[in-house]
């Protein structure tokens, strides 16, 4: 009975975050198309977990490989193309930041500049992925991967562990679910073990920063997974992977973030399909008055997930007021794929109602 309603749970799921053609799975969380396709839902566009320095890249970035120096210096015309094709994809026109990549990758090969080609590779894969290129994705992940570890980079380096967590939901867009369960187990694992390790290490010998990093990449591959092992309906691991992340985003970003509103949302909506219902309109109220105190640009979505579980808990009256207010919101926004979703959303209400009486 949980399954098979659980498409229009998937639609109401706050997850964002990735190219068309990628399963939910929300951080996610980004790219040019609104969310990610699967089950119809509507999303917050991925990803907002702070960005980790020094490996971790979020979907719009590259690799920190650059000293600081050099890239503030803006002399070097490798810099230069990077810094054209970071603005490009900035304003999504990802055709023109690949070309300018490939003119920064043959610079790079022409120099032997190592630390340039990795970097041009993760942007372009980045950008491959962003377009839902997948399998070229794959293949540029891969070649900056290799070029890092032949060097002395360590496997459990941010970098090696960002890209294996693309490569894992490159993998379970492609349903190539053995190769993606390994590649989310290996990133989460990996990052547990380096986080204990590090626990104890005194300032001088790891920079807090740096602990917040790891402890932020650990968040992102949760959340991942999360979405993953939801859009496979494997509902209570998903949970548990989602009382995670919110924890780790919570501790280190804070109640208010963004990314916290989000996760806390996500959660309401796997306790929902579960059918949780108290436990899930717990979450999702207190987000949605996190929502409003921060004014968060997805507060409609956040709303429409309340009223959707207030609809669950036959509280059918409040369940249409939230509904109207979020329709609201999403027709001042312009978001038009959600006002059709709360439309559709309102029609289920008004069945509701009436098959009770």
């Amino acid at each position: 009975m949980l399954a098979a309603g659980l498409p229009r749970v998937l639609c109401r799921l706050a997850a964002r975050r990735c190219p068309a053609g990628l399963p939910p799975p929300q951080s996610a969380w980004r790219g040019g198309a609104r969310g990610e396709q699967g089950g119809g839902r509507t999303a917050f566009p991925r990803r907002r977990w702070a960005r980790p320095v020094g490996g971790a890249l979020g979907f719009l970035g590259a690799l920190s490989l650059f000293p600081r120096d050099a890239e503030e210096d803006g002399e070097d015309a490798i810099i230069l193309l990077l810094k054209k094709a970071k603005l490009s994809v900035m304003k999504g026109e990802l055709g023109e930041a690949e070309q300018v990549l490939h003119q920064a990758l043959r610079l790079s090969h022409q120099s032997d500049n190592r630390k340039a080609i990795v970097y041009t590779y993760s942007m372009m894969a980045n950008v491959a992925f962003m377009r839902g290129q997948l399998d070229n994705a794959e293949k540029l992940y891969k070649a900056s991967m290799s070029y890092l570890l032949a060097g002395d980079t360590k496997e459990d380096d941010n970098a090696i562990l960002e890209m294996s967590l693309k490569l894992a939901s490159i993998y379970a867009a492609q349903k190539q679910h053995k190769l993606a369960l390994a590649g989310y187990e290996f990133c989460i694992l990996t990052l547990e073990e380096k986080i204990a390790k590090q626990k104890d290490l005194p300032e001088d010998v790891l920079p807090a920063e740096e602990k917040a990093n790891t402890r932020l990449l650990l968040g992102m591959s949760l959340d991942s997974y999360a979405r993953y092992l939801l859009n496979i309906n494997q509902l209570p691991m998903a949970q548990k992977m989602y009382e995670k992340a919110l924890q780790i985003s919570n501790d280190v970003q804070g109640e208010t973030h963004p990314q916290t509103v989000v996760l806390m949302n996500d959660l309401a909506t796997v306790l929902d399909a579960q059918g949780h219902y108290d436990e899930a309109y717990s979450y999702v109220k207190r987000a949605a008055e996190l929502a409003k105190e921060t004014q968060h640009p997805e507060e409609h979505m956040v709303l429409n997930n309340l009223a959707a579980i207030l609809m669950h808990k036959e509280d059918f009256l409040q369940a249409k007021q939230v509904y109207k207010e979020a329709l609201k919101q999403a027709q001042q926004k312009g978001d038009v794929a959600s006002v059709q979703h709360i439309q559709e959303e309102l029609a289920e209400l008004a069945k509701r109602r009436k098959g009770s009486k």
